[in-house]
């Protein structure tokens, strides 16, 4: 078990890390100074000086990079490490970009500054060291005078280095505590403007589902319930006409009308369910899933393993999702057989896989199935995933937060 070093000790390597700072900080912002005047008057000769710039910078932010996990380890601040501006767009272009947001980093100049200020109190330490050296061998002379005097030099250059030790404490903890506050800032501002935009998409994609989902509820009663139920009317019209003047054919029209009835109540039952199953709610999405099983024109192979229950939003988006590829298995893509794998992952997610071993080349169209499947789930929160080449298989997963 690593143990915290005592505030005395950290005293101690304050001092320390000040006289070395003292000995090589002058140093080498004095090079860097050269390499970057060096580089400027080389600008114009076949772009030399833009390759010494960019070296700068490389060696700017290694320099900061040290700085600031030296004051962090030093004074246990537990600072974030410095780390490259990622590059956001490919190539040359997304390179440069990324360069240049780099030279303006403000938590890297910060580091710098204090890298600075830490040389130019470490040169006020070294020199306090020379006067506390000279004072203490003058202290044992044997001349009582220049011994009055030694010792009050001793004691006051050992005053002046605790005490720059102590003010750069002060001043270190300062600037990298303003360097951590800022990016802590701007890490919220980053974490609220992804969240703002994954809301907008879920919105989006919530308007887009139930814009395909009421284009389909509106295809399906135009293209089947209504029709059967304009024919049962005009049926029973023929049977009242026939009433009187033939009762054997308008007992069989009434009895063709009652058939077409109950095929329109079954159709009208399969609507319903299409927009939402309530056996969701009754039993949970494995039973769910096992009645879609069962009433599938082709054999699925379902492996549903759930150690407990999800949001209702996450359940009805991974059931929309798997009846939608079964009934797309069934009707388009010539399979003989799928599977259906659904989990609940350790990340608190409801995975759902469904693959048949059809011909493949299912495409999201606007407006289909497939689209009204991926807008469902993204408005849930989640995402998913369509493969399917040509030649087959073709599979779609889906992963939900539990509790979206």
């Amino acid at each position: 078990m690593r143990t915290e070093p005592r505030p005395p000790i950290r005293l101690v390597l304050t001092i320390l890390h000040l006289a070395f700072y003292g000995l090589i900080g002058f140093a080498l912002i004095g090079t860097l100074l050269g390499v970057v005047a060096a580089a400027v008057a080389l600008l114009f000769v076949l772009g030399a000086g833009l390759v010494v710039l960019v070296g700068n910078v490389y060696a700017l932010f290694g320099i900061a990079w040290f700085e600031n996990n030296r004051v962090s380890g030093l004074y246990r601040l537990g600072l974030p490490s410095l780390t490259w501006r990622r590059q956001e767009q490919p190539g040359f272009k997304g390179w440069l970009q990324s360069l240049g947001r780099q030279a303006i980093d403000g938590r890297m100049w910060r580091a710098l500054a204090n890298f600075a200020i830490a040389s130019v109190f470490g040169a006020a330490v070294l020199g306090c060291f020379q006067w506390f050296a000279r004072s203490f061998v003058t202290l044992f002379r044997g001349d009582p005078f220049p011994a009055i005097l030694s010792l009050a030099g001793v004691m006051i250059s050992a005053a002046a280095i605790v005490g720059f030790a102590l003010l750069y404490r002060l001043v270190a903890i300062a600037i990298a505590r303003a360097g951590a506050k800022e990016q802590r800032l701007a890490a919220q501002a980053t974490a609220s403007a992804q969240r703002a935009t994954v809301s907008a998409r879920q919105r989006e994609g919530a308007v887009r589902a139930a814009d395909v989902e009421r284009t389909r509820i509106e295809r399906d009663l135009h293209d089947g319930v209504q029709p059967r139920l304009v024919s049962v009317g005009m049926t029973l019209g023929l049977a009242q006409q026939k009433i009187d003047s033939d009762p054997e054919a308008a007992k069989q029209l009434v009895a063709e009308a009652h058939t077409s009835t109950k095929a329109a109540i079954t159709e009208l039952r399969q609507l319903a369910r299409g927009i939402y199953a309530s056996v969701l709610d009754d039993r949970g999405l494995d039973a769910a899933l096992s009645a879609v099983a069962a009433r599938s024109h082709i054999p699925v192979q379902l492996d549903v393993r759930l150690e407990r229950r999800c949001s209702r939003d996450a359940e009805a988006a991974v059931y929309f999702a798997i009846a939608e590829s079964l009934t797309n298995a069934a009707k388009h893509s010539r399979a003989s057989e799928a599977r259906v794998v659904v989990r609940i992952r350790e990340n608190d997610t409801l995975w759902a896989r469904v693959e048949d071993n059809g011909i493949g080349g299912a495409r999201v169209v606007p407006g289909g199935g497939l689209d009204g499947v991926m807008n469902r789930v993204l408005a849930a929160g989640g995402s998913s995933t369509l493969d399917s080449p040509q030649g087959g298989p073709t599979a779609l997963e889906v992963i939900v937060p539990c509790a979206s």
